[in-house]
């Protein structure tokens, strides 16, 4: 009996190495060469979109960005074109897809096929349940959702005739876990994570890799060009405290390398830090007690007031604690990323 016992180990502990061998080999096979190949950024003139965007060009891509605001355009290309890369920059509303398409026809214009396509474009609104309003889920649904879709529906024709192509969707922990204060930002990216996870299956025959980029806290700079509603100076300050925390938040550099290298890899999905990982493990094993401790950490939140259902930008909604030096590394952050266009710009005081 022991000897049958020690077979069975034996055949299970082959059949494991095996099973690890052939998943070893098919992911060395599917590592992506970027060099050459053209890759577009939507929402690539800051934050993320630019830090990957200069990922990129340093791994020798053939370089695409759009976002809306046309002076922010063209301090990232300057940026990215100082070395030398070949980058088109190309003023485009995302959430149109209109102009999605005809973004994409002039990128096919310059460079000629599409191998990448990174959806990162995106916006945040902060505040209190109370202070949304429909349009608020519709603005953050057109933005985390329709524009991945038409973006790919736009590239999707010659990548599926070419039977190659990788898509990268940037959704975000809010897209597992919803959090508080982040009601339409939320349910969105679950959106996102939910047509991303589902368009990897349907197009893996075609041999085009879809990857599900989950980020957690990052130092992108972010919090300045976030919207906040309510009582916007404390909201703003509890959100750029949690993003500047070394610990619990991931440099936007450390974070670009990572998700490039999913984007070569081909992986389905990638959730970024350990702590936004354990917290996503957590919560799957524990999604009733998740929700409860959300619903104390809810009561510290600020409370509605303030201005409102109007918004502020962060930039605009500034406070003893922020900007400070407990913000230190999201601020300088949102310098090197193109977050404003010097220190301090952009910021007002009532």
């Amino acid at each position: 009996m022991s000897e049958l016992n020690n077979n069975a180990l034996i055949l299970a502990v082959v059949g494991v190495g095996t099973l690890l061998a052939i998943l070893f080999a098919v992911r060395s096979l599917s590592q992506y060469d970027l060099k050459g190949k053209t890759v577009l950024v939507t929402g690539g003139s800051r934050g993320l979109g630019l830090v990957m965007a200069r990922e990129l060009v340093r791994q020798g891509a053939r370089l695409a960005i759009c976002a809306r605001d046309e002076a922010e355009l063209e301090r990232a290309r300057a940026d990215l074109v100082s070395d030398g890369a070949d980058v088109l920059a190309i003023p485009c509303d995302v959430t149109d897809r209109e102009q999605v398409n005809q973004m994409v026809q002039a990128v096919r214009d310059r460079f000629g096929e599409i191998n990448v396509v990174i959806n990162n474009a995106g916006a945040i609104v902060v505040g209190p349940m109370e202070l949304m309003n429909p349009e608020d889920y519709e603005a953050a649904m057109k933005i985390h959702f329709w524009a991945p879709l038409y973006t790919t529906l736009a590239v999707l024709p010659e990548m599926r005739q070419r039977r190659e192509g990788r898509i990268v969707n940037i959704s975000s922990i809010g897209g597992k876990i919803s959090v508080p204060h982040l009601l339409p930002y939320s349910a969105s990216k679950f959106a996102l994570t939910g047509f991303s996870e589902g368009l990897r299956a349907e197009l893996a025959p075609y041999g085009i890799a879809v990857t599900t980029i989950c980020p957690g806290l990052m130092r992108t700079g972010s919090p300045y060009n976030a919207s906040f509603k309510g009582q916007h100076r404390a909201e703003f300050t509890w959100f750029s405290l949690s993003d500047s925390l070394p610990i619990i938040s991931m440099s936007a550099e450390r974070a670009a390398r990572r998700i490039i290298k999913a984007c070569k890899r081909g992986e389905a999905e990638v959730v970024l830090s350990i702590t936004a990982q354990l917290a996503v493990k957590f919560h799957d094993l524990f999604p009733g007690l998740t929700a409860n401790i959300l619903g104390f950490v809810n009561k510290f939140l600020p409370e509605p007031g303030g201005i409102g259902t109007q918004t502020a930008k962060g930039k605009d909604s500034t406070s003893e604690l922020s900007p400070s030096r407990l913000t230190i590394l999201s601020d300088r952050a949102a310098q090197q990323n193109n977050q404003f266009t010097s220190v301090g710009s952009g910021v007002t005081e009532d």
